[in-house]
Order: structure tokens, then C-alpha cells, then sequence
């Protein structure tokens, strides 16, 4: 699978139906091994008080996003907080949407970027930088608990200066968004919400802003 990826791409269909056939306990493993990561890097000593050291999302979480947002070909996905960028490699390969990272740690952009190049990906994208610093654009965002406090409410202000241009879709796994007035949570549909409990979406709502299709 993976020198296909790397000689010719690969259709999404085939790679979703690959990676379904795989036990759910194994899917992380299989995922990493497509993309070649061998094992996890170690953080910098000295992240910000804000960050949240790396820890990777899982398959079965980022397929859920996947379905449930629903992400399209016309998306375009931004990870805050992107680590090594198994979310926004395995989202492009499985919808063809575009994907960006941001990432405050050099040495994952470092890493996630020879991905892109060992897998001849053109259509994702990583920013060494912080993400409450950093001008975003995007139709969805993905955040898996990437940081807290003060940080995360620059983001967030990040993300509401997007959503006064344009309808956006937040998911948030690991944890909940405080209450927003432009970021209500989104009801869920699809697979039960014990299946993917750990993720939260949230639509936004801003006069004048033409609301997502869907």
C-alpha cells in the first residue's frame, strides 16, 4: 500500500477498505507503518506552559471525523497542533480535501514533512509555528487536546476571525470547547455516540455567514 501511495496514489475507497479490514486494536500500527513512523518522538523540554506534549490521535477517531463532519474533496482540514501529521496525511489520502498543520515543535514539522515527501503527497502541508500566533484559514479544524489556558483561547479567537469570512466545522477530541456564542456544539449523528465519545463537533454561527453544506 504504501509504494502505491508513493508510485501512484491511492484510490480512497481501496485505502479505507484496507484499513477496515484491519482488527480496531491494530489500525494505529498498520496506520503508522503506512506512513512510516517508527516510533514516538520525544517532546522538547521546553514547551510552553500551555502545551500539551505529543500524543496521537487515534485511526478510529480521525475515521469518525471523516464521516461525521462529513469531510469533502472542497475541504480543506487545518490539525492545531499536527505532531507528526498522521491526521492531516491519513484525512487527504482518505477525501483528496486539502490539509495544513501547525506545529509548535520543529522536529515533528521536520518529520511530518519527509512523510509528505517520501509518500510524493503534494496536497498537505505543515507550519513550524504556534497556533494561537499563526493566520489560519480553513473549512475544518481539528484539535486533540493540543493545548490549554490562555493558548487555547488565542486559538480560539484565531478561529472565530475564520469564521466571520466563511462557515467552519471545530472538532475537538479529548475534551470539550468552552461555550461560545459563534461555536455551538453540533448534534451528532451517525455511529452511537459511545462508539466515538471522545469527539466533539461544533459548527459555527455567525451573522451574515452563509451556513455550511452538507
Amino acid at each position: 500500500m504504501r509504494a502505491r501511495i508513493r508510485a501512484e496514489g491511492v484510490e480512497r475507497t481501496a485505502l479505507l477498505e484496507s484499513l477496515l479490514t484491519v482488527p480496531p486494536h491494530d489500525r494505529d500500527a498498520w496506520v503508522d507503518a503506512l506512513l512510516g513512523i517508527d516510533e514516538l518522538p520525544t517532546d522538547a523540554p521546553d514547551l510552553p506552559r500551555d502545551a500539551v506534549p505529543y500524543l496521537p490521535c487515534s485511526v478510529d477517531e480521525i475515521l469518525a471525523v471523516v464521516r461525521e463532519v462529513p469531510i469533502s474533496a472542497d475541504d480543506e482540514l487545518v490539525d492545531l497542533g499536527a505532531g507528526l501529521g498522521r491526521v492531516a496525511i491519513l484525512v487527504h489520502l482518505l477525501t483528496r480535501a486539502r490539509s495544513h498543520g501547525v506545529e509548535l515543535q520543529a522536529p515533528l514539522v521536520r518529520s511530518a514533512r519527509a512523510c509528505c515527501a517520501a509518500l510524493g503527497l503534494d496536497g498537505v502541508t505543515f507550519t513550524h509555528g504556534d497556533a494561537a500566533e499563526t493566520v489560519l484559514d480553513g473549512s475544518v479544524f481539528f484539535l486533540y487536546t493540543p493545548f490549554s489556558g490562555a493558548t487555547l483561547t488565542r486559538a480560539l479567537a484565531r478561529l472565530e476571525e475564520v469564521a466571520r469570512r466563511r462557515s467552519i466545522v471545530v472538532c475537538a477530541v479529548g475534551f470539550e470547547l468552552p461555550r461560545l456564542a459563534w461555536l455551538p456544539p453540533r448534534e451528532r449523528t451517525g455511529e452511537p455516540r459511545s462508539a466515538i465519545a471522545a469527539l466533539t463537533l461544533y459548527e459555527s454561527w455567525v451573522a451574515g455567514v452563509p451556513p455550511r453544506t452538507r
